[in-house]
């Protein structure tokens, strides 16, 4: 009988190393693993642990969340997010929310 291939969780992985400019082969040896272990964890083939997402981040100059939901050059809009303190997020929400029902550009 023929076994079904198990998918895990997708990941941006991929992306973000072609939008680093990275073959396989560089960042699979930046994070110490086979450029094969690499390939089938950006297909969704293998699983992956917090460990290895963080090693990849940082390979990869960017975050684990980035590497689980944010495509590149999508990601500055949550750096500023991440960097701001209450009261900018309160003022950033607002401006965006003007924004949004302004549809200004």
């Amino acid at each position: 009988m023929l076994q079904k291939q198990r998918q895990f969780h997708p990941t941006l992985i991929r992306e973000w190393r072609l939008y680093r400019g990275l073959t396989l082969e560089k960042l699979a040896s930046r994070v110490d693993m086979t450029a094969s272990h690499l390939s089938m964890l950006e297909r969704g083939q293998r699983g992956y642990t917090q460990e290895t997402l963080e090693h990849i981040a940082d390979a990869l100059q960017t975050t684990v969340p980035s590497l689980l939901m944010r495509r590149p050059g999508e990601d500055e809009i949550w750096t500023i997010w991440d960097e701001a303190s209450p009261g900018v997020r309160r003022q950033l929400l607002e401006i965006a929310k003007t924004l949004t029902r302004t549809g200004t550009d």
